[in-house]
């Protein structure tokens, strides 16, 4: 009888949390940033984003 391959189960929901606070709601991931909204806003100045209007 043949070997039968099991593979990992894909994990659904929030896994990665946010890399300063740890919250996993809220998450901007775009650009790669995995930071909560929360934190966002408080570091994106620092980071070189601005706010137009």
């Amino acid at each position: 009888m043949s070997q039968i391959k099991l593979e990992p189960k894909k994990k659904f929901g929030h896994k990665d949390g946010c890399v300063r606070c740890g919250r996993k709601r809220g998450i901007v991931r775009r650009y790669g940033l995995m930071m909560c909204r929360q934190c966002f806003r408080e570091t994106a100045p620092e980071i070189g984003f601005r706010k137009y209007s």
